[in-house]
């Protein structure tokens, strides 16, 4: 039997009803109690266009066809205990790409190349590159910008 596990974060897939919920998570096995779940429009939607391979709403429409098309997406997500085929390389690690290059990359280049905002460019510049991976980051005013490129790291 398998159970799904809605929560803020998305859906898991188990085998068996977990002994305990987490707090704003709901479990299901059926898509009647889907429906008895009562999810807020608002989220309803929100879990659907985080499903893979689904096209993404705006609006929620009808919400009975939305969960019954909810509920056969999630019903064909693979098990969890077949292996899935690997996955590719992770946003941080293309940007860490673009880094390496000799010719570096501008926040705006990185931005449109992760369907990110700037800010969030910056951002992952300064938390996850510099304070969690110990990255250094050089950058240079060039004729295109501001372009940041990893730096060498300082022999000791």
């Amino acid at each position: 039997m398998r159970i799904y596990i809605i929560g803020d974060d998305g859906i898991t897939l188990c085998r068996a009803a977990p002994a305990t919920a987490n707090e704003g998570e709901i479990a299901v096995a059926s898509k009647e109690e889907l429906y008895a779940a009562r999810l807020s429009g608002k989220r309803l939607l929100a879990l659907w266009n985080a499903l893979p391979g689904v096209e993404r709403r705006k609006k929620l429409g009808d919400r009975e066809a939305l969960i019954d098309q909810f509920w056969s997406a999630i019903e064909a997500l693979p098990d969890p205990d077949q292996p899935s085929e690997p996955k590719g390389l992770s946003k941080q690690t293309a940007v860490i790409a673009m880094l390496q290059r000799s010719d570096g990359a501008t926040i705006e280049e990185v931005a449109s190349a992760m369907g990110w905002q700037r800010h969030t460019v910056r951002d992952l510049f300064s938390e996850a590159l510099k304070k969690k991976l110990g990255l250094a980051l050089a950058s240079a005013k060039e004729e295109r910008g501001r372009v940041y490129r990893l730096a060498e790291p300082a022999s000791a």
